[in-house]
């Protein structure tokens, strides 16, 4: 299922002009796990929500949709 965390996701990847394995590197999981993310198959533990919010430097409530 699609979320906002899926497109927001793939939005700040392309805006930050990095692959799924750079991402999976910057937040140590394995490039799969970040696929699955992105397709709406997987979520995030909750340590590394809070990893991909800091290193985008963004809020969590940002990633999942809570605010624009």
């Amino acid at each position: 299922m699609k979320t906002k965390f899926c497109e927001r996701l793939k939005e700040l990847r392309a805006v930050n002009n990095m692959t799924q394995q750079d991402l999976a590197k910057a937040v140590n999981v394995c490039k799969s796990a970040v696929s699955a993310w992105e397709i709406g198959r997987n979520q995030p533990s909750y340590d590394i929500l809070m990893d991909i919010a800091k290193f985008f430097d963004v809020s969590v409530d940002y990633l999942i949709g809570y605010q624009d």
